[in-house]
């Protein structure tokens, strides 16, 4: 099974990497602007859509509120980027939110923002390459209905890719995020042009009338409506998320670190404003019209549109509207927002696996996802990210608007609770400063701070209120779940801990009185033999051999071959009427330690080592079923006796092999 493993690894993975290739130079400016703004600057692609689709619910009049909807959500980012420029500075670790939390509010509020952002990161993996789909179908139509498929596809290739190893090039990543924002900043400015020239096109659902849901026939108008364009301000608040992102890699960038990250931040913040805005302004100027369900409020000459219509994403449209439908830059412009969807999916990629770490050391999560894989990625981490973001995929159908609902939440409660603990970090500050000058910067941070609270809070209030119905539970019903599972695992290895903690009298209760060696007998053959030989040459106190008698005439021969042999070694019978093999033995067992409690039970299997990895399914299975049995029994070790078949020399073979080849790969010599 080794082997077979071993090889199917190799053809996933690749060959392994040395540890002194995790060893990479710092991130200057230039590059981790793009590498750590990936995840913020891809919201373009899909943060003006879902406003548009939410206000359209009240017709036709009520998306060209869009570009104030737009304004606002800007402008709160804006906020908490300038909160984030001093949380960085006082936290340049590179935990981030989960860190500001866990010391100045305590290792539940850590948890809860860690189980937040880890959510957070599922759902940016699902919505990038749900977003993605639709880009692609753009682009190419006839792909239609298979949104997800391609965007499982994309999961599936980017845990891949991650796994291996693929993409850690900092050139290679950020050149997507810079061709973007440049093709992007092109396409807003010839826009902005022709639209003062009057020469600006409009977009291909322009001449379609939206049909108002039920409710809202009026427009914006009353509670309701009040209510229609929070739930707008809400839904686009994706356009917030991942500008945690600098604070969380602060560790990567040159230095001096803190004060990189927050000029990467600030840059982060003037670029998502001009994009998310000129994209907004310029989809009321092409008069983009789009609605969640196109067959039923969507209306042409009023009657029903197109039955071959695809309603493409906003930015598709503009760069058609723009550009021409065939064109060049038309093209260009879905791939390269396309390149931006997949590079931020990757940064999550990056993310979530580097967190789950930081828990698993604390305590948190299983200690195995802070282990390096071969490719000195956190594989099991990757592979965690990648099952969870490809079950939401599938199970909502790549339908960006509804795994929209479930994704501001957890980015909203980690910031609040951020915001709230450095709050109580210059407060603690303050306290212990005399210094008027030092006191006056610390007290501009703190109500910096405070704002980023008050605007975080309220965000999260508006997205709780707005959204719950229509998903957000989910989200949060997933952060509670994995804040369960988190303390569970955190008691569970404290507990654990002090039970195996060594103190002084730790040595002598350790010593058993006496050791009673166990041989398991089945037939008398070779392994039986080598195991009676290891067994003498421990010199136990005692030493049996235990045979269960399944088959009465099988049983009578291995007793008349064992006394024929005249092996040195005592061989006891145990009863089963019911075929079973496991429970005689551990009821013996049980025996000897019910009349010695402090003797230590040993038991030698005899086992043998098969050379391809279907024979370890026809052999060795009574074997692993009783050690499993073994293992849970108190004072009882199992001693496993190999037995080298001659086909083992071909797992052998392979084995060497594949350990010369990584030698080889590693640039050592094998010996």
């Amino acid at each position: 099974m080794l082997t077979f493993l071993d090889a199917l690894k190799r053809i996933l993975v690749g060959r392994p990497f040395r540890t002194e290739r995790l060893k990479q130079a710092p991130l200057r400016r230039r590059l981790a602007l793009p590498l750590l703004s990936s995840n913020a600057l891809s919201s373009v692609a899909y943060a003006p859509d879902e406003v548009l689709l939410t206000l359209a619910i009240a017709g036709l009049s009520a998306i060209y509120l869009s570009p104030l909807v737009g304004v606002a959500v800007m402008a709160v980012m804006l906020v908490i980027i300038a909160s984030y420029r001093q949380s960085v500075k006082a936290y340049p670790s590179g935990k981030g939110d989960y860190e500001i939390a866990s010391v100045n509010l305590g290792p539940r509020a850590g948890t809860t923002v860690a189980a937040a952002l880890l959510v957070d990161f599922v759902l940016t993996v699902a919505v990038s390459m749900s977003s993605a789909a639709h880009y692609a179908i753009a682009a190419f139509p006839a792909l239609a209905g298979n949104e997800a498929p391609i965007a499982a596809s994309g999961v599936v290739l980017l845990a891949l890719l991650n796994l291996r190893g693929v993409g850690r090039s900092p050139v290679g990543n950020a050149l997507p995020t810079y061709l973007f924002v440049a093709a992007m900043l092109v396409m807003i400015g010839v826009g902005t042009v022709t639209a003062g020239l009057g020469t600006l096109g409009s977009a291909p659902s322009a001449e379609f009338e939206i049909v108002p849901e039920a409710g809202y026939e009026a427009g914006l108008t009353g509670f309701f409506g009040a209510l229609l364009v929070l739930r707008a301000f809400s839904t686009g608040s994706a356009a917030m998320t991942g500008i945690e992102a600098p604070i969380s890699n602060v560790q990567t960038l040159a230095a001096p670190r803190a004060r990189s990250a927050a000029s990467i931040l600030l840059w982060l913040g003037v670029v998502a404003t001009a994009l998310t805005l000129g994209t907004m302004f310029l989809a009321r100027a092409t008069r983009i019209h789009v609605v969640e369900n196109p067959e039923t409020n969507l209306l042409l000459d009023g009657g029903p549109i197109p039955a071959d219509y695809i309603q493409n994403p906003v930015v598709g449209q503009l760069a058609q509207a723009i550009f021409g439908s065939a064109s060049v830059g038309f093209y260009l412009i879905l791939a390269l927002t396309g390149a931006v969807l997949w590079m931020a999916g990757h940064a999550a990629f990056r993310s979530f696996p580097n967190l789950a770490s930081h828990l698993a050391t604390d305590g948190y999560l299983p200690r195995q996802l802070r282990t390096r894989g071969d490719r000195l990625g956190f594989s099991n981490g990757i592979i965690s990210l990648g099952v969870a973001a490809l079950v939401l995929v599938l199970v909502f159908d790549a339908h960006v608007p509804t795994l929209i609902h479930l994704y501001v939440v957890g980015v909203f409660v980690s910031f609040t609770l951020s915001q709230l603990g450095m709050v109580k970090h210059w407060g603690r500050q303050l306290a212990s400063t005399a210094d008027r000058r030092i006191r006056l910067r610390i007290q501009r941070s703190r109500l910096l701070n405070l704002i980023g609270f008050v605007f975080t809070a309220a965000v999260l209030v508006i997205v709780l209120v707005t959204k719950f119905i229509f998903g957000a539970w989910l989200a949060l019903l997933g952060i509670l779940a994995l804040y369960l599972v988190m303390f569970s695992i955190n008691r569970h290895y404290e507990a654990v801990d002090r039970e195996l903690s060594v103190d002084a009298s730790t040595s002598a209760k350790a010593l058993p009185a006496r050791v009673h060696a166990l041989i398991l007998v089945s037939t008398l053959r070779k392994p039986v033999l080598r195991a009676v030989a290891f067994a003498r040459a421990g010199r136990p106190s005692k030493l049996d051999a235990i045979i269960v008698d399944i088959d009465e005439d099988k049983t009578a021969r291995t007793v008349a071959d064992w006394d024929r042999l005249g092996i040195p070694v005592p061989i006891t019978v145990l009863a089963s009427p019911y075929r079973e093999t496991a429970a005689p033995i551990i009821d013996y067992i049980k025996g000897i330690k019910r009349d010695s409690p402090r003797d230590l039970v040993v038991v030698y299997i005899p086992e043998y080592v098969v050379g391809r990895w279907w024979e370890q399914l026809i052999h060795n299975q009574t074997a692993l079923r009783i050690k499993t049995r073994l293992h849970f029994e108190p004072g009882v070790v199992v001693a496993s006796v190999p037995w080298q078949l001659s086909e083992s020399t071909h797992g052998r073979a392979l084995f060497d092999n594949t350990a010369n080849a990584r030698d080889t790969t590693s640039g050592r010599r094998p010996e």
